[in-house]
């Protein structure tokens, strides 16, 4: 799509926003890709395109071998603590604060959201901030587990010395329920839901612009790669999210 014909659609969908009543956004990992947090499933790039989730990330494999999920995932740790919110985090916090957007539901872990500012952010997949000990239960603040981690070490429960685990969701493992629960609400009243970086393959996020489609509300979608939704999405940009969400925001924002 020429420049000048994306950027017209754009203006189509900034009216669109504005004369919708419950705006949400829903984001996967390809909104901080330009902050240096790699995806998982971008062809030739992505997490998943070198290892085999199932044999990294799965709860499963977290019991049987967490020295090696710790050893996998200290590199992309050390990338989100060094990333900074991008111009498509800081647009939806300037939505937010403007009262357009509502909430902003997550896919991801790296906590970029609510460094841009965003408020009302509901991590489906948990967040590195706090860990939880396998054996006594005990949670933890995420610091010390990730300092643990740089240093090439698997992270010890102070109280009882059991192994602790990041929060995040692993493979094999149950969404935390009351956030789920609170998104699937957001997704009930949404009247247009921004679908941005999300490849749409993993539910039960993936099912919400479904959900949203369904019950007469529009789905716009930000992903540089093809989607189920975009089926019945009322305008798809495949543009760098960190250049088309913050115009989005500015057409927005002009008559607010």
């Amino acid at each position: 799509m020429e420049r000048e014909d994306w950027e017209s659609n754009l203006g189509r969908v900034a009216a669109l926003v504005r004369e919708s009543r419950y705006v949400v956004a829903l984001t996967g990992a390809g909104i901080s890709t330009p902050s240096g947090v790699p995806d998982f499933r971008t062809p030739g790039e992505g997490l998943w395109e070198k290892v085999d989730p199932m044999a990294v990330a799965s709860l499963a494999a977290f019991r049987r071998d967490p020295a090696s999920f710790f050893h996998w995932v200290a590199p992309l740790i050390e990338l989100m603590r060094r990333a900074k919110p991008n111009p498509a985090h800081l647009a939806l916090a300037q939505l937010e604060a403007a009262g357009v957007l509502k909430a902003v539901i997550t896919q991801n872990i790296d906590g970029l959201h609510q460094a841009a500012g965003s408020r009302r952010v509901l991590e489906l997949h948990g967040s590195p901030r706090t860990a939880t000990c396998l054996d006594c239960f005990h949670h933890w603040p995420g610091e010390e587990t990730m300092a643990a981690v740089a240093r090439g070490e698997v992270p010890r429960c102070p109280a009882c010395g059991g192994i602790l685990k990041p929060d995040v969701i692993l493979f094999g493992e149950q969404l935390p329920a009351l956030v789920l629960d609170d998104a699937l609400e957001e997704v009930r009243r949404a009247d247009l839901i921004l679908v941005a970086g999300s490849s749409l393959m993993i539910a039960p996020a993936a099912n919400m612009p479904a959900r949203v489609s369904a019950h007469g509300g529009s789905v716009i979608i930000f992903n540089r790669q093809a989607t189920y939704a975009d089926a019945f999405a009322v305008a798809i940009f495949r543009q760098d999210v960190a250049v088309a969400l913050p115009r989005l925001a500015a057409l927005c924002l002009e008559a607010h």
